[in-house]
């Protein structure tokens, strides 16, 4: 009778033996789940501080490149009513160096590149997903492009008449004309800085909406930290 519960021992103890393994094979993956969660948590937490970082050094640059762009604007306003009653004096001159000029501006992206090449399903908020790929996708391209058309119209327009109308030219400081009634009176020369204002009203309000979404991302960051 004994030698006849031996096959049933065997297999008895054989599926225990599966069973284990299996147990252990589960225990395993699981372990290596939890492992392979915590390394993405981690990434996750790390590349939002980065971000978080790049979004704050954009907010410092869009708002001293918006403050440069209201700032001329105004003293476009104050230039042209000065020539409007013919009031030519020497702060004209300043005027202009902080007028014809343009902005500029480069994100500081390097973080959302990295998060790209990991793969931007990492953030596993997807309203905050759908603000990254925005910001930097769409709402950098657009003020990208404002301030570029500024810097083509300075280079296109402002340029030829630098060179024939112009004795000096400092940038940011300070441009003097040949002859100061002759330039202003010119009927021309007032078109242009209209255009150019007009130009520079949309970089300001490219440059505005940019600052909003920055801000707006790193508050979502920080709320999504903080839970």
């Amino acid at each position: 009778m004994a030698d006849d519960n031996r096959p049933l021992k065997y297999a008895r103890y054989a599926i225990g033996e599966i069973i284990l393994v299996v147990i252990g094979i589960l225990i395993a993956l699981q372990i290596n789940t939890w492992n392979e969660e915590r390394k993405t948590k981690k990434f996750e937490d790390e590349i939002l501080y980065l971000i978080s970082e790049n979004l704050k050094n954009d907010s410092v640059i869009l708002s001293n490149q918006l403050y440069q762009a209201k700032r001329a604007n105004i003293l476009t306003d104050r230039l042209m009513e000065s020539v409007a009653q013919k009031n030519y004096h020497d702060s004209l001159n300043f005027w202009m160096g902080k007028i014809i000029v343009f902005e500029r501006f480069k994100s500081q992206s390097s973080a959302f590149e990295v998060l790209k090449a990991k793969g931007i399903e990492t953030i596993t908020n997807k309203e905050l997903q759908l603000g990254l790929i925005s910001y930097y996708e769409q709402r950098l391209f657009n003020t990208y492009q404002s301030l570029t058309d500024v810097e083509e119209s300075f280079s296109n327009d402002w340029m030829p008449i630098i060179k024939e109308d112009f004795i000096e030219f400092n940038w940011m400081e300070y441009h003097v004309p040949r002859n100061s009634i002759e330039f202003f009176e010119k009927s021309s020369s007032v078109v242009m800085f209209k255009l150019f204002k007009n130009n520079r009203a949309g970089s300001v309000s490219q440059l505005e909406k940019s600052i909003e979404k920055s801000s707006e991302l790193r508050r979502l960051i920080e709320d999504y930290e903080g839970k």
